[in-house]
């Protein structure tokens, strides 16, 4: 979409991150699963929304799917 085109890239944490979202991971969850605050985790998924221009958690993972951000997933269309 002409909308996506032009886009900041994640770091490998924020990719870390995006994954447990993907996967429906929770703040808390993916906290513990990275070991690191759940405040840490809330800055890297605004951090994310902003990046990817997305409106939502969920519309952050449908970006990351179009963009090939992560792997294993694909979209039909």
């Amino acid at each position: 979409m002409p909308e996506h085109q032009s886009f900041e890239v994640l770091t490998s944490r924020e990719l870390d991150v995006l994954h447990h979202v993907a996967d429906g991971g929770r703040n808390a969850e993916i906290a513990t699963r990275l070991g690191i605050k759940e405040e840490t985790v809330k800055a890297h998924v605004r951090t994310i929304l902003t990046k990817l221009d997305a409106r939502s958690r969920a519309h952050a993972v449908a970006i990351a799917i179009k963009r090939g951000l992560i792997p294993g997933i694909t979209l039909d269309r």
